[in-house]
Order: C-alpha cells, then structure tokens, then sequence
C-alpha cells in the first residue's frame, strides 16, 4: 500500500485554507462545538447519525489508484458509511455536506485530504483526528480512500421488497370488530430507538399495553385514516403494520422498502381510507406505493433528477417528509437534495400522476396548518419554509426563517396580534419563528415571519401546542449545555411577552447519570397532558415524564427496564387527525 511521505505538521491555520480550497462556506455562526470547530453540537448530532446501509452489500469500484489493501478498503467503506454518507452521500456526490469524489479529491493528494480529515474545517467537518475518533493510521486510510470511486450500495427493486414482505396475521383473520378495552385514541407509540421496538403505552393508565419489535430506529410513527392500523418505518427502511384492533395490538405485516428510510404515511382522502400507504427510502432514492391492509408493494417510483436552483443532476436525492392530502387523492412527498415537492396522486396507481413543484433544497419535515390546507415544511439548510397549498396544488411561498430549521409537523396557534400562525423552532439557534397562516383575513400577516420568540439555545428537534391548550412547548435535545438539552420551555400563548417557563423534566425522572436528553413534547388525546422522553444511553436507564398542561407540573414518571432509548411519541388520535 501507499504511504505518506512524511507526518503531516501542518498548522490548525491550515484547515481554513483547505476548506475554501474545497469550496466550503465559512463557519456557522450558531453554538459551537469545542471538539468539531465552527459547527454546533446540536448539528453535529443531527447530521452525524449512521447511515442504515450495511456497508458490506456496496459494491467496489477500485480503479487501482492510489492502492489500498482489501481489509484497509472494508474498513475504510465502513466508516465512510457509520460517519460520512449522512453528510456527504452515499455516492459522495454531496448532500448536506461537499462532494467528495475523486475529480475533487484526486487533485488535492493525500497530504492535504489527511489534513483536512484530522483538523476539520470552519464549515462544519469534524476534526476526525485531532478529536480522538480516528486513530493517525485511519486518516491516512481514510484520505487515500476518497480519492477512489465510490461503493455502490445494491439498488432494491420490487424482487428484493417482494422477498421481504411478510403477511402475519391476513386480513380475512383479523379481527373484525375491536377486540381490547383500551382506549385507542389515546395510546402513545413510542419509538425504542437503539432496541429496534415501539412501546405501545396506554395513555389513561400510563401502563405499557406491548412492546413490538420493529426495524431499527423508528423514525415515526403513523395511523391509518380510520385509526385502527399504526405503521412505523425504521432508518433500516423496514415498515411494520399494526392492528390496533386485536386483543394485544401486534404486527400483522412488514416489508423491508430500501437500505436507509425516514417516512411513511397512508391514504386519508374520502373514499380512499386506508387503502393505500406510502413510504419512501433515503438508498435507493425512491418511494414505494402498497396496499394498506398488507402493506404489498404495488409501484416504485425514482426521485433522481435535476436540483431545483441549479438544475444539475442528482443521482441521490433522499425522501424526507411524507403527508397525506386532505383535498386530493395524493401524497404529498418531499425529495430532500433536489429540493422538490412532488404530489403523487394515487387515484388510478397504474397511470400515475405526478405533480412536481419547486421550492429550495435540503428539504425535511413538516406539517400542516390548522385549515389542513397549506402544508409549510422546512428546506433546512437552506434556512427556508416551503408553503403548498393543497388545494390549488401549487407552492403558495418561501418564507426566510432562522438557521436549520426543525419543525417536527410545527405548531399551530392564534397569535394575540397577528391572528393564525404555524411555527417552527431550529437547530442553528435560539429563535422561534411565527409564521402567518390566513392569506383570508390576515392577508398582510400570511407567508410571512410575523414575530421571532427567543429561546434557550440552538439544537431544537421539535415545537407543540394543541387547540385545548394555552401553552408552546419547545424542546432543545441536542444543546451542547446540559441544563438546557434537559430542560424544555414553555410559552404562554395568551401572553408572548411574557418570559417562558424551564420546566426541569430530566430532574423529575431522577434517572442518575446520563446524557438524559429531554424531546419531543406529545400531548394527549384531550390536551390536558404533555408527554416527554428523557433520552438517556442504552446501557442507562431512561423514562417518559407527563406534566399537567394546565399547572405545568409534574403528573408521573414512567419507568421500565423496557423503555430503552425512548425518542419519539405520537398520540394515536392526535397523529391520525394533525392535530398539533
């Protein structure tokens, strides 16, 4: 194998030289991470979560230069997949990170490139070596790594889907009635994120009803428009199908749709209830159309194609957020790199109709407004929110707000002054945007920020409200301070003046040692209860905190040794109608 010629000694001042000569941008401006200069924790961690590919099923392309030995190229694909390929791409054509393919970095040589991989840069690298990360000899692999054409990662058509999906439980066997007491509309599922399960919690006894093996990291959680089936998708890309309706709700079905997924979602306009349900994948880039009772792949559909502003092709543009519309037999489906929202109408599947509409890259999650009219998703690094209306099937604006933003589905309110609004909180810093809602009676108000709450810090993953309830709650999980990622505001919707409240959920869980990360505030059925996940490590223990919504303080604290990891909750009733 090649070796360097010598150890680099380059100084730290270097790094910004190597970033530009890279054509990265200058550093961010938000909270900032001591050990991975110029970016924040809170985006380091969003960013920096492994790819769900197996590094092992991509496929090599070694054109001979420079050399590397086999095992340095298996442990090389390896790391690029667990802590590159979220940022770069998996085929390193750039994503929210640079490209980082051979006609770039061929022409810098492997001095430079260990440079760049062992100090990081201004823009938001990490500092893989200095760092610790990375020992000196994975750098040297790692830079020469680069410089060779990327892995293919196997593509998954239909033959591969098919091979997967399995029928548990037929729909002629299910059952026909509801066959539990429990009341559905307010059980809680929550995401066991690093046990590969959801909790299926009863949210009037606070008691766990099943704990349901799933793919690994449910990223969300989804209810059939009728509310009898729950389908959760992993970052695996492996979607389970829940009956609600039996004796201990249980899966009935599940499918493998890709190598890496975020969404799913299922049909919900008059008529079509149930019928369908939708899912799209991160590799390949691609979403799948099936069946909603058997959850049977019925049609693929590609989203590689040409980015929005600069019209150059993307052969790896990730499916992010996925809704249901309200006023059309469509989905409403988000291709992140391309910046595009496409309106998949699934009226006749066999004679497809897509409507593409375009809007600003990096696109994510989003939700509607309180008319389920308009659906504002966030263009995260493009600072934007993207607004369609699903009526006139058409972009209605692009609104300015502050640094990533990270609505979650966002919330929804009246403002005292400027009448309905949606918001958003961010990842890039402490601002909270409100976003006017009513082009009809607050014309002058609509598609615009109307007011910026303060908040504690950068690093918020989501922002709720609900109609019965008073209060803004916004979470700032990923916060490189820990008063503040286990802790979480709350406003007074009647007074925005007024300054927010810190409620101390970690303190309340009394869990000991731990990151205990607190996210995602889910209300109840009924509004008078917000629940919390105290996101603690897998070796440590975690819990679900649930405050009064009208007092503010603590209600109860679920804990259980099967609660491992808990991130995400949706609300049965709450996710089924949008209420947020």
């Amino acid at each position: 194998m090649n070796q360097p010629k010598h150890r680099s000694t380059a100084p730290l001042l270097a790094v910004t030289s190597i970033a530009l000569g890279l054509g990265l941008a200058p550093g961010s401006t938000h909270a900032e991470d001591t050990s991975h200069p110029g970016v924040g924790q809170g985006e380091v961690r969003y960013q920096g979560a492994p790819s769900g590919i197996d590094a092992a099923q991509a496929k090599d392309q070694n054109t001979g230069a420079p050399q590397m030995t086999a095992e340095e190229f298996a442990q090389a694909k390896k790391i690029f997949f667990e802590r590159c390929a979220g940022c770069h791409g998996v085929l390193r054509k750039g994503a929210t990170g640079k490209p980082l393919t051979p006609d770039v970095t061929r022409a810098r040589g492997t001095d430079y490139l260990k440079v760049f991989i062992n100090y990081g840069s201004p823009a938001g690298m990490p500092n893989w070596g200095s760092s610790g990360e990375l020992t000196e000899q994975q750098v040297d692999m790692m830079a020469r790594y680069i410089q060779i054409e990327p892995p293919l990662p196997p593509e998954f058509g239909m033959k591969e889907m098919k091979d997967t999906w399995k029928v548990i439980v037929p729909p002629a066997q299910r059952p026909t009635k509801k066959m539990n007491a429990f009341n559905i509309q307010n059980i809680f599922s929550v995401t066991l994120r690093d046990s590969g399960e959801v909790a299926l919690v009863d949210g009037d006894t606070k008691q766990i009803i099943n704990i349901v093996k799933t793919g690994y990291a449910v990223h969300i959680s989804r209810l059939s428009a009728s509310g009898r089936y729950l389908y959760v998708i992993g970052r695996d890309a492996r979607i389970n199908l829940i009956d609600l309706w039996m004796e201990k709700p249980d899966n009935v079905a599940e499918i493998k749709i890709g190598l890496e997924a975020r969404s799913v979602d299922t049909s919900k306009f008059k008529g079509y209830e149930d019928r369908f349900a939708i899912a799209g994948s991160y590799w390949p880039p691609q979403f799948v159309i099936m069946n909603g009772d058997t959850l049977e792949p019925k049609k693929i559909v590609s989203t590689r194609g040409m980015t929005v502003d600069t019209q150059d092709y993307h052969p790896e543009p990730r499916v992010a957020a996925i809704v249901a519309s309200h006023e059309h037999p469509e989905f409403i489906v988000n291709v992140k790199e391309t910046g595009k929202i496409l309106l998949v109408n699934y009226a006749d599947i066999d004679n497809l109709q897509v409507t593409e509409i375009g809007a600003a890259r990096f696109l994510h999650d989003g939700g509607w407004d309180a008319t389920h009219r308009y659906f504002l998703t966030a263009a995260n690094k493009s600072n934007k929110v993207a607004v369609v209306d699903s009526r006139e099937r058409k972009l209605a604006a692009l609104v300015d707000v502050g640094a990533i933003p990270h609505p979650g589905r966002g919330a929804n309110f009246v403002d005292p002054q400027f009448g309905p609004v949606w918001a958003t909180s961010h990842l890039g810093d402490d601002s909270i945007s409100l976003i006017g809602t009513d082009p009809t009676r607050h014309k002058a108000q609509a598609w615009k920020v109307v007011r910026t709450l303060k908040g504690q810090g950068g690093g918020s993953l989501f922002i709720k409200t609900h109609p019965q309830s008073s209060h803004l709650y916004v979470d700032t999980a990923l916060n490189p301070d820990p008063k503040i990622s286990q802790s979480t505001l709350v406003y007074d919707l009647k007074d925005l003046a007024r300054a927010p409240v810190v409620l101390p959920i970690a303190d309340w869980a009394e869990l000991g040692e731990g990151p205990k990360r607190v996210v995602q505030p889910e209300y109840n059925k009924d509004g008078n209860e917000v629940w919390f996940s105290v996101w603690n490590g897998k070796d440590q223990k975690s819990a679900l905190v649930v405050v009064d919504d009208r007092t503010l303080k603590l209600k109860t604290v679920i804990k259980d040794a099967k609660l491992i990891t808990p991130t995400g909750k949706f609300n049965v009733y709450n996710t089924q109608h949008d209420v947020y």
